[in-house]
């Protein structure tokens, strides 16, 4: 069995909670994440309370090794996305 959700599985779940159609649902998903990244990427966080917390952290450049040479290499600095689990979900989870 499976045990991720896909995308189409997760529009159709939605719909069927929300009692709308998939095309609706699908729209609302889409601008959901589209909400998110764009907030991210101005470096602002997105909370939401019960469900958790998305944010952006910045890593520093750092060395490393090429594994198949052995070679070091720089690693160049990112801002990474990260998420943050809240009390309700985490609640949820554990139950």
């Amino acid at each position: 069995m499976n045990t991720n959700m896909t995308k189409a599985e997760l529009v159709a779940s939605v719909a069927e909670k929300s009692e709308t159609s998939k095309a609706t649902a699908e729209k609302v998903i889409k601008a959901l994440l589209e909400s998110i990244q764009g907030a991210l990427v101005e470096k602002r966080s997105v909370t939401l309370v019960g469900f958790g917390t998305f944010y952006t952290n910045e890593r520093a450049a750092r060395k490393g090794r090429n594994p198949r040479t052995n070679e070091e290499i720089e690693i160049a600095a990112a801002t990474v996305p990260k998420f943050k689990a809240g009390k309700g979900l985490k609640d949820a989870v554990n139950a």
